[in-house]
């Protein structure tokens, strides 16, 4: 499948592409994952955002890179997700893999740190992640802080 992989502040993003990050973002995180929760938290305006679009143009997959001092002290990966069609194909690899290479890139060769969903603390274990240790309750959901350090 041929995807078309771009990643933007978020004041290059056009209405439409905002319009379907956030639509993707609450069909799985509130809808699929019957969670309600406050989506829009003021931190889309000071994030990179991660837009991948099928052939057809629809969004097939999305994160925010969130910059140190916003969510930690250390960039930050959020807001993860896949559409279903993709899901199981390996596309969500490529998806973490991208948004690795971008907070290298932008922001230096150092720890980068998420908030995992406990049940996917394998995927990120495979992209190099490690749990904190730090477990707790988010919107009702069990997570787990977890960071990613570079190779010396």
């Amino acid at each position: 499948m041929n995807l078309n992989w771009q990643i933007k502040p978020y004041s290059e993003l056009s209405l439409n592409e905002f319009h379907d990050i956030i639509e993707l973002r609450i069909n799985v995180f509130v809808v699929e994952q019957n969670c309600p929760y406050p989506e829009l938290d003021g931190k889309d305006k000071k994030s990179y955002h991660v837009v991948c679009r099928d052939g057809m143009g629809n969004l097939a997959a999305t994160a925010r890179i969130v910059p140190p001092g916003l969510s930690y002290d250390t960039p930050s990966i959020g807001r993860v997700v896949i559409a279903e069609s993709l899901r199981g194909t390996g596309k969500g690899h490529e998806l973490m893999e991208k948004c690795v290479a971008y907070c290298i890139q932008e922001f230096g060769d150092g720890t980068i740190t998420i908030s995992a969903q406990k049940h996917l603390e394998n995927y990120y274990k495979s992209h190099n992640f490690k749990s904190t240790g730090k477990e707790y309750l988010e919107d009702g959901i069990p997570h787990v802080q977890m960071t990613y350090t570079p190779k010396k």
